[in-house]
């Protein structure tokens, strides 16, 4: 997902709310449906989005951190962005890859959902995916602008339910996105070269609140 859901700040509403959301106790991954894993997702995203002035761009991060690598499978999202140059990569290159693309996709997460005005997430429906995945249904309602569709593709890996790719709208797949954005970058640059390229993005997020 590369749209940007949020194109202004919002004032901050709700502080205390909020604290209290961040810090509310998780229900242990393997026991959580899809929906429910969703459903806690969303209340740390509206908590963050909720305390954002306060928090800035480190505290956001800081919270979401958790939530993000509780619900989504990190490890192998970098692997399908990666495509096929994921298996030329050495161990260590692998390690790397992965710390940087969760360092972005934490970061992606803070850097967008930065001030509140009202919104809220509804879940839809759950429907049976291809390959063994789960697709559900959400909608981020924006009572200050157009509603945003979001599907998450789930599968269950190791007996637990994690994300592992998220559609925008129509059918827009955050991970297609990345493959096609990464494939140049390995091609001209090299494995190296794509560790480097997100190392850069990560620290523009970061100086970008």
């Amino acid at each position: 997902m590369t749209l940007k859901l949020f194109s202004r700040r919002f004032a901050l509403a709700g502080l205390a709310g909020a604290a209290a959301a961040i810090s509310a106790p998780r229900l242990p991954a393997e026991s959580r449906m899809p929906t429910k894993m969703i459903d806690e997702f969303h209340e740390s995203l509206l908590a963050v989005m909720r305390a954002a002035d306060t928090l800035g761009f480190n505290g956001r991060y800081a919270h979401l951190k958790p939530s993000i690598e509780d619900s989504f499978h990190l490890p192998i999202m970098a692997q399908i962005a990666t495509g096929s140059f994921w298996r030329k990569a050495s161990p260590g290159q692998q390690a790397q890859l992965i710390q940087v693309f969760s360092d972005v996709s934490v970061g992606t997460y803070a850097n967008r959902f930065s001030g509140f005005s009202g919104q809220s997430f509804q879940t839809k429906v759950t429907r049976e995916g291809p390959q063994k995945t789960m697709l559900v249904d959400t909608v981020l309602r924006n009572p200050s602008g157009r509603d945003v569709d979001l599907t998450y593709v789930c599968r269950k890996i190791k007996g637990t339910w994690r994300i592992i790719d998220v559609l925008l709208g129509p059918g827009i797949s955050e991970m297609a996105v990345r493959r096609s954005e990464y494939r140049r970058i390995l091609k001209s640059d090299g494995i190296d070269g794509l560790i480097a390229t997100l190392k850069r993005k990560a620290r523009d997020l970061r100086s970008s609140d």
